[in-house]
């Protein structure tokens, strides 16, 4: 191969690689980010909540699992629910994968349940995922879009990953738009666990 075209693929390798972390970087109030060819939105790691008395009714969310098996939030109400969209090929994913998955295990005790939502890959490319990163949570197919589209319903879902944590009766208590901050979620979690 010339040195010419060496050159090109390097000019287009760094554009790429520039464009990716501006995406994953971006300020917050730029808002989500397409990141180019990744098939994803990045958002910027802010967070919203909602005081009690400003919460709505409460989400209802079903689906089916990559193992066949259904999942209703309704089931853990009386718990506080952790709700994160993700899929396999989406780097900020796969660095907060980690995070919920210690995150499910530490705080079980607490009354914390942890669901995936996946609107892209199939069980193949999911549950690869979910072994890598040791996943203890299940998460919904959602390629259908019907999980999602009950969560944008109530709260609007732009980037993924995105996480959503439900108050003890459901309701949407805060939101996390981007990669998740391990102590940025213990504070919520705090914050709507102490709540009566």
């Amino acid at each position: 191969m010339k040195p010419r075209h060496h050159a090109a693929r390097a000019a287009v390798a760094v554009v790429a690689a520039v464009a990716l972390l501006a995406g994953c970087s971006s300020t917050p109030d730029d808002g989500p980010v397409q990141v180019a060819d990744q098939g994803y939105q990045s958002g910027d790691g802010s967070v919203r909540t909602w005081a009690a008395a400003e919460r709505g009714a409460a989400l209802e969310l079903t689906g089916t699992d990559y193992d066949g098996e259904p999942v209703d939030v309704s089931a853990w109400r009386g718990d506080v629910v952790v709700l994160n969209t993700w899929f396999a090929a989406c780097p900020p994913c796969r660095v907060e994968a980690p995070v919920l998955a210690d995150l499910a295990t530490s705080r079980a005790d607490d009354g914390v349940h942890v669901l995936g939502i996946n609107r892209t890959d199939d069980a193949g490319a999911a549950q690869a995922f979910e072994r890598t990163y040791e996943i203890p949570y299940p998460s919904i197919d959602d390629r259908s879009g019907a999980a999602t589209s009950a969560l944008e319903g109530v709260v609007p879902v732009a980037a993924t990953p995105t996480t959503v944590v439900l108050d003890r009766q459901g309701r949407v208590a805060a939101r996390v738009l981007g990669l998740l901050d391990a102590t940025t979620i213990a504070a919520i979690l705090d914050d709507v666990l102490a709540e009566s």
